[in-house]
């Protein structure tokens, strides 16, 4: 009952539903050279199994922008999920097998943000179908904007995003599929560190392809109300510039 429970609880999550309520974002440095066999290793052996501990996988991602990062991301209904669904993976005989052939490729897997939605229909939503192990890779960007805050962020923020700065966002071509504040429980699987006490809000949008999203910045950045207001407005609640992270989908990712 309690594995048919966690499944229940992933599938409100993938459908963007009300508690749904962490996610993690997890940035990898890969050795260099290695991403590629990570990549092959980890659509392989590491998708269908962590679903089936109650983990949703929502996307996995290779980093436009440094050839050794890798990037995915997966999410839970609420902290004891977590606990229950990671302790169930990790603990299982598919990671014993793997996890030294998967950790030879890992440099570095402690940078991890724990996020929530930043409000009511904030979270992702249903992706479309995962393809099938051997698929070709698709065209398609998706962004990751993350962007350090003097105060803490909170439910006041999050309506200022909403409503100031996501209508210049979107006319400009830029829509936010997903908006999201730091979670401030407790770490419920301390096996895996995370990173704690960040200022940060999270969102995220999608394009055609590199070159769509680099012309909708430029459109964002010649709006008249953006120049002249909505910029100005963020850039005094930001402590240092956005850092923005463009990630390519892998085959396998769900998120595009």
């Amino acid at each position: 009952m309690k594995a048919l429970g966690i499944a229940m609880g992933v599938l409100a999550l993938g459908a963007g539903q009300a508690g749904a309520e962490v996610l993690e974002v997890r940035q990898y440095r890969i050795t260099p050279g290695g991403r590629d066999g990570f990549v092959a290793l980890f659509e392989r052996e590491f998708v269908e199994t962590q679903e089936a501990a109650g983990i949703a996988l929502l996307g996995q991602f290779r980093d436009l922008d440094d050839p050794n990062r890798f990037t995915w991301i997966r999410a839970f209904p609420d902290m004891a999920a977590r606990e229950q669904a990671l302790t169930a993976f990790y603990s299982g005989p598919l990671w014993k097998a793997k996890r030294e052939e998967a950790n030879g490729f890992i440099l570095d897997s402690d940078n991890v943000l724990l996020l929530r939605p930043a409000g009511l229909g904030q979270g992702f939503k249903a992706p479309p179908p995962r393809a099938a192990p051997g698929a070709p890779p698709r065209p398609g960007v998706v962004i990751a904007n993350l962007w350090r805050l003097w105060a803490e962020p909170d439910t006041e923020f999050a309506a200022f995003f909403e409503t100031t700065v996501k209508p210049e966002l979107e006319a400009a071509g830029l829509p936010v599929i997903a908006a999201f504040l730091p979670v401030r429980e407790p770490n419920s699987f301390p096996r895996l560190p995370v990173r704690e006490g960040e200022k940060l809000f999270v969102w995220f949008t999608r394009a055609d392809s590199a070159e769509a999203y680099a012309a909708a910045v430029k459109r964002l950045e010649a709006r008249p109300n953006w120049k002249a207001r909505v910029a100005l407005l963020l850039a005094d609640r930001l402590e240092s510039p956005p850092l923005v992270r463009r990630l390519a989908p892998t085959p396998r990712s769900a998120l595009r």
